[in-house]
């Protein structure tokens, strides 16, 4: 009869702790069913910060007229924009102030990923949620940051070491590579993408690469410099539209216009874009790097006006393939 009781009360006390893991769970789950911004609402006006790495680079200034034109078409967006100029110092100064405005939603393209992540934590522990474009800080999206939004940078190199493994070397050669800022993810995922891509082809040797940090100045010192050392390299791949449009300076002052194939990364508009210089016979091949800013309004909207929960944490715009088949056809885009 002890031992019953024993048994019964055991069972009462497991079926207790049942129950009030059950409450807590379903505490836990309305805690977690709160909206993301709490003044969220569809008549609401919001005002969106975004902390841009630099200005000055075309493909940044691409983005900030994409993003504009997209928060123009929602009424209730006010956006503004703060030039980082290519300073950890400058954006996080920026990030600061945005936190200290109380933006209702953070947008930022950090200039370097470990420098800007103090930052970034600061605005989700503000209350602020945070979607990071075309680079991420340190962490994880979802948690870390509220999401992230950009390209696949290592895909779209490989297809880019892909192409020249197949179509542009079939028979291999020398290639070299121009590498972006090296402390930005980009820069690493682009520059290992493209030497897997290339891969694909045993007769092809990179036998030169180097960080010009996305200039087209220190692309061409740079591609200059290894064409000495390489007379042989039949081709670049630049990991911005930027410093291919250097490699093809440094190229014509080696008296090689023309010999050396190059693709870029970008695909920007424009008469000094990659898309024109494909289809002008420039360079063989750029890839475009989206700017996902269709994708960060659409999700802003998401956020404070329909008052979402959660949003996908990591949202992966396609990239397209500009070739001389298709270049002059995109220009008419």
């Amino acid at each position: 009869m002890v031992i019953r009781s024993t048994r019964n009360s055991r069972q009462r006390a497991w079926q207790t702790c049942l129950l009030a893991g059950t409450f807590l769970a379903a505490a836990g789950g309305a805690q977690a069913a709160e909206p993301l911004v709490k003044a969220c609402s569809k008549t609401g006006e919001f005002v969106i910060g975004f902390s841009q790495a630099n200005n000055a680079e075309p493909y940044r200034q691409h983005v900030n007229d994409e993003l504009t034109a997209a928060a123009k078409a929602v009424s209730q967006f006010t956006l503004q924009i703060a030039d980082g100029a290519g300073s950890v110092n400058t954006q996080t100064s920026q990030v600061d102030n945005f936190i200290t405005q109380k933006v209702d939603l953070l947008l930022i393209s950090p200039f370097e990923a470990s420098p800007l992540t103090p930052a970034v934590k600061r605005a989700m522990e503000a209350g602020i949620p945070v979607i990071e474009l075309d680079r991420r800080t340190v962490g994880d999206p979802g948690k870390d940051y509220t999401a992230f939004i950009g390209g696949d940078n290592y895909k779209i190199a490989f297809e880019a070491g892909k192409y020249t493994a197949t179509k542009l070397l079939p028979d291999g050669g020398e290639v070299a590579v121009l590498e972006g800022l090296p402390s930005s993810t980009p820069a690493v995922e682009r520059l290992n993408g493209f030497k897997d891509g290339v891969k694909e082809n045993d007769k092809i040797k990179v036998v030169a690469e180097q960080a010009a940090d996305w200039l087209p100045d220190k692309a061409q010192t740079a591609f200059a410099a290894m064409l000495q050392a390489n007379p042989d390299i039949k081709m670049v791949y630049a990991s911005n539209d930027m410093m291919a449009a250097g490699a093809r300076l440094a190229a014509k002052g080696a008296g090689k216009e023309g010999q050396i194939k190059i693709i870029g990364t970008d695909g920007l508009p424009g008469p000094a874009g990659g898309i024109r210089a494909v289809a002008e016979g420039e360079w063989a091949a750029t890839f475009t790097y989206p700017t996902g800013a269709k994708e960060a309004i659409d999700m802003a909207k998401s956020v404070l006006l329909d008052c979402a929960t959660s949003v996908e944490p990591t949202v992966t715009v396609a990239t397209t393939a500009i070739t001389p088949e298709n270049a002059k056809q995109m220009m008419g885009n």
